[in-house]
């Protein structure tokens, strides 16, 4: 059965526009906001795309007791902030609620199944270049595919309606048989170019790639990642690396979300994005020098 109601509990960048595409749609998505509550309650939610901007009344809320129960919950929360879902999630439960986490990085479908039940657990990977610009507005620079999948199983009856549902809105959606290789797949863009763009001070995409000697050092790390992937049995063509590469061109100067929260002074996604990916990697028996300099030159320099 399609669920009726959602909320989106982390309405950055990324749950303001999904969620804002659903409610658009005519969906009932209510939105868990902090800095751009009055805001949003105000004027709605506005997103800028493909040079244009449409603008969607949003049932905007400052706590999830507010919110109550709802079918499925959808979680936009940068993983950093994951300690306070045993806060935000509880009051937002039923007896059939689904969890259906946006979040980078790996581990956290484990989080959310140890906390509320494995059963209830989706995941999401969104191949999407965004920006919150201003308080309830959201650019939309590129891309905007979602792939979907469940914890654990083999897609099931939900997972091709919550697809659906998306699809409706506009969002290109894919239904994939196995939700970690595709974390994987998107590791291989996100470590190097989230990962590089803070620690060369903040270059963008397009700088990275400017540079012949930063440019082999992202497809070395991505020929990493895709090492670990394939030894932990989610087997990625090396040609994906390349392909990743040439699909980031026509970014320009994107700036990696990562790039922007460190240059915010926010916090970083290191330990999701960089940490168990290693962890994982080198429990597997694969050699990972960049990835693990990576990671320990990202951790001193988002310590806070």
């Amino acid at each position: 059965m399609r669920p009726k109601t959602v909320a989106i509990v982390g309405s950055g960048a990324l749950g303001s526009y999904y969620g804002a595409k659903l409610a658009r749609q005519g969906a009932d998505v209510r939105f868990l906001m902090r800095a751009d509550l009055d805001a949003v309650r105000r004027d709605g939610l506005v997103i800028q795309e493909k040079g244009e901007e449409w603008r969607v009344p949003a049932k905007a809320f400052g706590s999830t007791a507010e919110i109550g129960p709802v079918d499925l919950v959808v979680i936009g929360l940068k993983t950093t902030a994951n300690e306070e879902l045993k806060r935000l999630i509880p009051p937002l439960l039923h007896e059939k609620t689904l969890l259906l986490t946006l979040q980078n990085g790996l581990g956290n479908e484990e989080l959310l199944a140890r906390h509320w039940g494995a059963e209830r657990v989706l995941g999401g990977l969104c191949f999407v270049c965004l920006n919150r610009i201003a308080p309830g507005v959201i650019e939309h620079y590129g891309h905007g595919t979602l792939s979907l999948g469940e914890f654990g199983r083999a897609p099931m009856e939900r997972t091709q309606e919550i697809g659906a549902m998306f699809s409706e809105a506009g969002v290109e959606t894919h239904v994939v048989e196995n939700l970690v290789t595709e974390r994987w797949r998107k590791l291989v863009w996100n470590i190097p170019f989230n990962g590089l763009s803070i620690a060369t001070g903040g270059r963008t995409c397009d700088l990275l790639l400017a540079d012949a000697g930063l440019r082999s050092q992202v497809r070395a790390l991505m020929l990493e990642t895709i090492a670990a992937a394939s030894a932990l049995g989610h087997a990625i063509s090396e040609s994906y690396a390349d392909y990743q590469i040439e699909r980031t061109y026509p970014m320009g100067p994107y700036k990696p979300s990562s790039m922007i929260d460190w240059q915010l002074g926010r916090a970083v996604e290191v330990e999701s994005i960089w940490g168990e990916p290693w962890r994982q990697g080198t429990a597997a028996g694969v050699a990972l020098p960049r990835l693990e300099l990576l990671y320990q030159l990202l951790r001193q320099m988002t310590a806070r």
